[in-house]
């Protein structure tokens, strides 16, 4: 094969240099229209409502303590039971921490599992678990994703569902999450760079807060940027389809993708966030997470399919940027994360129920584990992981408002009924996209895959 272009001599090589995301001065993450159909969403028997539209998931980065929060326990031991109260909610003979009266005066709307379980003891293997719903490989010993780890749950929906206007199909914020290097089953895995979300890594409660990879580049035009995009065209027509591996088809369809991006007046609207109304922000929370939020309500109003906002702490309080707390457990939750989560969280629920857009979008409120029934001796007391028992709360997109499922034993150790599985919980996601979870992808071996593993848990919906 000639190296060099048949109509004007320049080497190829060059004019794909030239022609590359460089030269357009692009650093959007690699993500491509998916190629399946509505044919992929499957009709579930005990359905009678359409199939939620979107998905925010609100991944709380360390692993919430269950005890103080979600599955009180007031009976048990000092040791045990911690420095929290408990306090009544809208429903009968359901009581949280009493450092989330918001939460508590809009119980009705959630659904509360109390008997989610794994076994992985690490963050980076029961973060696969809890992102992806699958056992990482490696097990408890994965360092970082490799490229034929699972792919987490937005990227599995950009691979199966139809892309959706000219917006990203997946994007997560603020920031990737980080434990010595990034957390695994934040990416798409083993479905390739294509499917990644789009990854935002600033911070949308400052001041100058924007998307400069939505923004064209310096001295470039839309007319420019139409003119680039034809050379593209021109130069991939010039070599034949059998000489393209999978790399440059994935590049050629991530710079289309790209173009579109930055073509798109929607997209960058949502992003505007300075557009609300100054009392919304400030209901949400003038802090990273509240904004996040907020942003993240933007975003799937404007047509994005599922959002994963990352809840990142303040570094000043106690001791720790997120919900690790093996020391400082008490102080940490109270003077940073409850408040922040009980004003954000509630924010959210209102927020998409007066636009209609509640039973359309699900919440999902999850950490990677839970934390330890004992309290340690460390500073401040803490407690340390615990995956065999945790909680996870429910909202919108159908859910049985009012409604706890599964039990704990007297310490909140381990479930007593209805026990819980990552695998169901992706199961149960995917089946309200209206997706089979039965449904096989392929790793890089060519081995098939479940995009969810066991029944979906439909008792949590009211359909």
């Amino acid at each position: 094969m000639s190296s060099f272009n048949s109509r004007n001599g320049i080497p190829r090589r060059e004019l794909l240099r030239i022609g590359g995301m460089g030269a357009l001065g692009l650093t959007l993450p690699a993500f491509i229209r998916a190629e399946a159909t509505e044919e992929n969403r499957a009709e579930s028997p005990t359905a009678s409502a359409p199939p939620i539209q979107s998905c925010i998931l609100l991944y709380q980065s360390g692993g919430p303590s269950q005890l103080d929060t979600w599955d009180m326990k007031p009976d048990a031991p000092r040791e045990v039971r911690g420095d929290f109260q408990s306090i009544d909610t809208t429903v009968p003979d359901l009581r949280i921490c009493e450092h989330l009266p918001q939460l508590a005066s809009l119980a009705h709307r959630l659904a509360v599992v109390r008997s989610m379980w794994h076994r992985m003891r690490d963050h980076n293997a029961a973060a696969t678990e809890t992102l992806c719903g699958h056992t990482p490989l490696e097990g408890d010993v994965i360092f970082h994703d490799g490229p034929n780890s699972y792919p987490c749950f937005g990227s599995v929906l950009s691979h199966l569902l139809p892309q959706q206007n000219l917006v990203p199909p997946h994007v997560a914020l603020p920031q990737v999450v980080s434990r010595g290097g990034k957390l695994p089953g934040q990416g798409p895995g083993f479905l390739g760079a294509a499917y990644s979300p789009f990854q935002l890594s600033q911070d949308a409660n400052a001041a100058n807060f924007s998307v400069p990879e939505l923004s064209l580049p310096s001295g470039l035009t839309p007319d420019g940027l139409e003119n680039r995009r034809r050379l593209l065209r021109l130069i991939n027509r010039q070599m034949p389809e059998s000489e393209l591996t999978a790399a440059q088809k994935s590049m050629g369809l991530f710079r289309d993708r790209a173009f579109d991006l930055l073509r798109s007046h929607e997209i960058r609207q949502a992003f505007d966030i300075a557009q609300e109304d100054q009392r919304l922000r400030d209901r949400y929370g003038r802090h990273t997470h509240g904004q996040s939020l907020l942003l993240a309500r933007r975003l799937v109003e404007a047509g994005v399919r599922f959002v994963t906002v990352n809840s990142i702490g303040d570094k000043e309080i106690g001791g720790g940027d997120d919900w690790d707390t093996h020391y400082q457990n008490f102080s940490i939750l109270k003077n940073d994360l409850l408040p922040k989560t009980d004003q954000a969280f509630s924010a959210l629920i209102e927020d998409l129920e007066s636009r209609g857009l509640l039973d359309s979008t699900l919440i999902v409120w999850i950490g990677e584990f839970g934390r330890t029934p004992t309290i340690t001796k460390a500073e401040g007391g803490g407690r340390d992981h615990w995956p065999d028992c945790f909680s996870i709360v429910l909202a919108g997109g159908g859910v049985n408002g009012g409604m706890v499922y599964g039990n704990s034993d007297k310490h909140a150790a381990y479930p007593t009924s209805d026990p819980v599985s990552s695998g169901e919980l992706a199961a149960t996601l995917f089946w309200r996209f209206g997706l089979d979870p039965a449904q096989l992808i392929h790793d890089r071996l060519g081995r098939p895959v479940h995009i969810g593993t066991g029944e979906p848990v439909r008792k949590l919906f009211a359909l």
